[in-house]
């Protein structure tokens, strides 16, 4: 076998394993998010672009934690009490989160039952912004639960 042959050999083997490798570690697709579902970034645009309205679902214990700057506190146990926190918001879209994106999914679900357009979950919820290191500040006080941070 010439040097040539040898070098060619080499090479074409090397490209082989470079092009398993990038297959083995690339990123599946992630799958679609449905139309009333927003994710965790574009919560965070939404919020620093003023695009968007953020309340945080939470209860008060779990507001003790930490919140996102940016986000209302609206507990869920008061949002029959409070609803009309979410409608007075104009035509800004309504976004809510929760913990895990649970309790927000089914409070999203039941908000357009009952007519509401333009509201959303925030897919991951507060563990997930929390895990990725992101900011999380002091709740309010109960007087301003509904202040914006």
């Amino acid at each position: 076998m010439s040097f040539l042959t040898s070098v060619q050999l080499f090479i074409r083997f090397v490209a082989t394993i470079v092009i398993a490798v990038s297959f083995a570690h690339a990123q599946p697709a992630l799958p679609a998010l449905p139309a009333n579902a927003v994710s965790l970034e574009q919560m965070r645009d939404a919020i620093a672009n003023r695009t968007a309205v953020v309340f945080d679902i939470r209860e008060r214990d779990e507001h003790a934690k930490g919140v996102i700057p940016g986000t209302r506190v609206l507990p869920m146990s008061q949002i029959a009490q409070r609803a009309q926190e979410l409608s007075t918001q104009g035509n800004m879209p309504v976004m809510l989160i929760c913990n895990t994106q649970n309790r927000s999914q089914r409070t999203v679900a039941a908000l357009e039952r009952a007519g509401y357009t333009q509201v959303f979950w925030v897919n991951g919820g507060t563990s997930e912004w929390i895990r990725r290191g992101w900011p999380v500040v002091l709740p309010p006080a109960p007087a301003a639960s509904s202040a914006r941070l």
